[in-house]
C-alpha cells in the first residue's frame, strides 16, 4: 500500500514511519526540515520537504506520491514539551489549516482514506472557561470536523484517532518526567482527583497502522489504554519503577499558580475506554495499563 505520512519527523511520526516500512508499505514521508531527510530515507521511506501551511507545496508533494492512504500527524509541539497554552498556537494552526490544505490534496491524489491523529484531552470543542486551553479545543474540533465532513460527503474515507497522552522511550515529556522524579522534582497534588486516558507511544503506532484498513469511514476511536490514571498514579509510578525517592506532596493551589496551562490538563477527570477500537480496529494495547508500559520504558532506558 502507498501511505502518505505528513508530521513523518515527529513524536510519533518516526515509529510509526518504521512501523509502516517494517509492515512492506511504500511511504513517503513528509516533513518540513530537510536535514531530517537522511534519517527518513534510513528508514527505508521516501523523503518530501514541505510546509504544511503551504497550499500549493503540500498539494504538490501528495498528489506525486499517489497515495492510497494519508496519515496526519501534523504538530510543531516544543521540545521541552508543552508548558503553556501559547506553546500550542503552532499545532493549532496546523490542526485547523493545515488539515484543510492536506485533505485537500489526499481527495485531489484520489486517495481512499485519510486517518487524521486527535487528542483525546481536547475532545469535542467542549469550553473550559480558560481561552488558551479553549483555542486548543477548537483547533482539534476543526481538524476533526473536516475529516468527518468530506467522509460523509463521499470524498474520501475518514477516521480519526483520538489518542491519550503519550509515554514510553524517546518520548520528550516521559524522559524529562523521569529527569525530575529522580531529581524528586516532580510532586503529587494533594487530594488529586484526576483520570488522565495515556497511551504507550507503541500502541499508538499499532493502532494507526490497523487503521489503514480497518474501521468503517466516519469513525472516531479513543485510542487509550485499558485503564485511565490519575497524575498522582503517573509521578508515583514512574518513582517506583526509576528508584526514586518517593513524591512530596503540594497543595493543589500551587501548581495553578506556578503552571496553570499544566495545572488545568492533568486535573482532567475523563474516564475513556478503548473498547470500540477493540472493535473497529481490531486492535488491543500491548500495555494495557501504565504500570506496565512504564515499566518497559524504564527497562529500555536501563
Amino acid at each position: 500500500m502507498n501511505v502518505f505520512v505528513a508530521g513523518a519527523s515527529g513524536t510519533i511520526g518516526v515509529p510509526l514511519v518504521r512501523a509502516l516500512v517494517t509492515a512492506g508499505h511504500h511511504v513517503t514521508a513528509m516533513t518540513r526540515s530537510p536535514e531530517k531527510q537522511a534519517m527518513l530515507k534510513d528508514f527505508g521511506a521516501v523523503p518530501v520537504v514541505a510546509d504544511a501551511l503551504d497550499a500549493d507545496a503540500v498539494m504538490r508533494v501528495v498528489v506525486a506520491s499517489k497515495p492510497d492512504v494519508v496519515i496526519h500527524q501534523l504538530t510543531a509541539l516544543p521540545k521541552a514539551g508543552v508548558k503553556k497554552a501559547s506553546d500550542l498556537d503552532a499545532t493549532n494552526r496546523l490542526r485547523s489549516e493545515g488539515t484543510r490544505y492536506l485533505l485537500a490534496a489526499a481527495i485531489a491524489a484520489h486517495a481512499r482514506r485519510i486517518i487524521a491523529g486527535s487528542f483525546a484531552l481536547f475532545r469535542d470543542g467542549a469550553s473550559t472557561g480558560d481561552a488558551g486551553t479553549d483555542q486548543a479545543a477548537a483547533a482539534v474540533a476543526s481538524m476533526e470536523g473536516q475529516i468527518l465532513d468530506a467522509s460523509r460527503r463521499g470524498a474520501i474515507e475518514g477516521v480519526v484517532l483520538r489518542y491519550g497522552l503519550f509515554y514510553g522511550p524517546h518520548n520528550p515529556a516521559t524522559d524529562q518526567m523521569i529527569t525530575l522524579v529522580r531529581r524528586r522534582m516532580l510532586p503529587v497534588v494533594r487530594g488529586d482527583k484526576s483520570l488522565l486516558p495515556v497511551i504507550h507511544i507503541d500502541d499508538a503506532v499499532s493502532a494507526t497502522v490497523a487503521a489503514l484498513d480497518r474501521g468503517p469511514a466516519g469513525q472516531v476511536y479513543d485510542i487509550v489504554d485499558d485503564r485511565p490514571v490519575s497524575m498522582t498514579d503517573i509521578v508515583v509510578n514512574l518513582a517506583e519503577r526509576a528508584g526514586a525517592p518517593k513524591p512530596f506532596a503540594v497543595p493543589a493551589w500551587i501548581p495553578r499558580l506556578l503552571a496553570p496551562y499544566l495545572a488545568q490538563v492533568t486535573s482532567l477527570h475523563l474516564n475513556l475506554t478503548n473498547s470500540a477500537a477493540r472493535a473497529g480496529l481490531g486492535w488491543h494495547p500491548a500495555f494495557p495499563t501504565f504500570r506496565e508500559g512504564v515499566a518497559q520504558t524504564l527497562s529500555n532506558a536501563a
